[in-house]
């Protein structure tokens, strides 16, 4: 493990940002406060100088060498947050400059350790900067590369494009149901899924009281008289239960939810084929349900036995098939770079299968050692792809994807993901999904209902972001829903205030 000192007066956390950064160019780092034989040594020093600049500068003391990295911008006139914010951003600047010297490594995205770049652009865009000065503004404040930046320009114009009104959604809402089940529980998965059982009547349990919260938040948006803008439902994978039960769950949204005539999108995860049937298919074709996912995640079966999905490559062709000449009209596909033993030569099989199907959509995810992950617990059973090879073929899916016809249209980060890189979700023009755009640049609020379901409210005046999030337990979750239904109400009626009527 590499141990990097730093001075003993920085708060903890500051200490965890360094340990953000630092853990980009090492496998393992620690962040501590004492002297060590065997660390890199780091020393700040900021300045404000006398034209009104605030100068940084980091000396990275390592195997006799030392590494020197200096940036200055001018001293922000805020509150002590803007402040905070500011000098954390120059400690930034200068500590990953000198780990790229030391190191000998680039980090492409700079100093961004968050999860939704997107929304700087987007930010800078609303301030009314150009395109150009919202780019530039992102290389200089946050040391992201050029080709970075711009890929962020360009998928910011093809969410606009496909959702006119993104800045203005903030008085609509959309809803996410979190269904928690799955035929098996994936190596690299840390969302609350749960093998299915039917035993115990812990599934029956689990629906009887989604279906009360689903009717008590439909009755919430009824009274607001509430645009729903899309409509979710993941896990887990909702397409573990039985269709006679989906069924009965998407009549009680339609009895619940007002204005599902208006509603711009209904999704359904299908992700795992092994649970997906006519009988399924026919039931989300009655309820109009036309966007789904069929997931294969890899087109190399072994790869699958790996990381614990029990289906074969060829079901998830015949799954796919069967949902297309159902009717299914939206059809997103998932590929991960980077799983266990798998490097260009599967990746680029995976491509030549996707090809044959042409899906609506395809996200490409860059595998990420989630902390409470099978795969992370024991990561010395699982080998995969080195930085180079994962950069590699991320850069290949990105040219497949543009001699195919699709397009970047959304993008979100990772800790811990493989090579520093990105998701991206790619699609045919005019197939985007409306739902991952405004859940990642978090332009309105999302009603989460269901187990380990996460609320996100954003004040429609301040945009200020509160989270609640649902038990993620089956068992706590039919203990406690008519609790958390009570202080999501609470958050609802905070940010949605009823109208007083004029006599």
């Amino acid at each position: 493990m590499q141990k990097i000192t730093i001075d003993a007066t920085f708060r903890e956390d500051w200490v965890r940002m360094f340990a953000h950064l630092a853990n980009l160019f090492f496998e393992q780092c620690e962040i501590i406060k004492e002297e060590h034989v065997d660390a890199m040594c780091v020393d700040f020093t900021i300045d404000h100088q006398p034209n009104g600049d605030i100068k940084g500068e980091a000396r990275l003391l390592a195997d006799g060498s030392v590494y020197v990295a200096t940036f200055s911008e001018r001293a922000v006139d805020g509150n002590e947050r803007d402040i905070r914010r500011q000098l954390k951003r120059v400690h930034s600047h200068v500590f990953l400059e000198v780990l790229e010297q030391a190191t000998g490594m680039t980090q492409s995205w700079g100093i961004l350790t968050g999860i939704r770049p997107m929304k700087l652009y987007h930010k800078y865009r609303r301030e009314g900067m150009t395109s150009e000065q919202a780019i530039e503004s992102i290389m200089t404040n946050y040391r992201v590369s050029r080709e970075k930046s711009e890929l962020l320009a360009k998928i910011a114009g093809i969410q606009k494009k496909a959702v006119p009104d993104l800045y203005d959604l903030k008085n609509e809402v959309s809803i996410y149901i979190g269904i928690p089940f799955c035929p098996t529980k994936c190596a690299y998965c840390t969302f609350p899924a749960y093998a299915i059982r039917r035993a115990h009547g812990r599934v029956d349990n689990f629906l009887d009281a989604l279906h009360e919260e689903i009717r008590e938040m439909g009755k919430w948006l009824t009274e607001k008289d509430m645009a729903i803008t899309t409509i979710y439902f993941g896990g887990g994978t909702p397409t573990s239960i039985e269709a006679d039960e989906m069924d009965a769950l998407y009549k009680t949204m339609y009895d619940s939810f007002p204005n599902m005539d208006k509603v711009r999108e209904i999704t359904v995860e299908a992700g795992r084929p092994d649970t997906i049937t006519p009988e399924k298919i026919a039931v989300l074709k009655k309820w109009g349900i036309d966007r789904i996912s069929v997931n294969p995640q890899s087109y190399t079966d072994e790869t699958l036995k790996a990381i614990g999905r029990h289906h074969t490559v060829q079901e998830t062709i015949d799954k796919f098939w069967l949902s297309r000449n159902m009717g299914m009209k939206n059809i997103n596909m998932d590929l991960i770079i980077g799983l266990p033993n798998e490097g260009e030569a599967e990746f680029e099989h995976s491509l030549a299968e996707t090809a044959k199907m042409q899906p609506e959509s395809l996200t490409v995810h860059t595998l990420s050692f989630k902390r409470a992950s099978e795969m992370s617990q024991n990561r010395s059973r699982y080998q995969v792809a080195d930085r180079k090879t994962v950069e590699r073929m991320m850069k290949r899916g990105e040219e497949w994807n543009a001699e195919h016809g699709y397009h970047p249209y959304y993008l979100y980060r990772q800790k811990n993901i493989l090579g520093n890189l990105e998701n991206v979700g790619y699609s045919k023009p005019e197939e985007e999904s409306i739902y991952n755009i405004v859940i990642m640049e978090e332009v309105q609020t999302i009603i989460g209902i269901g187990c380990g379901a996460s609320s996100k409210f954003i004040d429609p005046e301040s945009g200020r972001i509160k989270q609640f999030y649902n038990p993620k337990d089956p068992a706590a979750y039919v203990m406690a829903y008519d609790e958390s239904i009570e202080k999501k109400l609470d958050h609802l009626d905070a940010i949605f205030p009823t109208e007083e009527k004029t006599l």
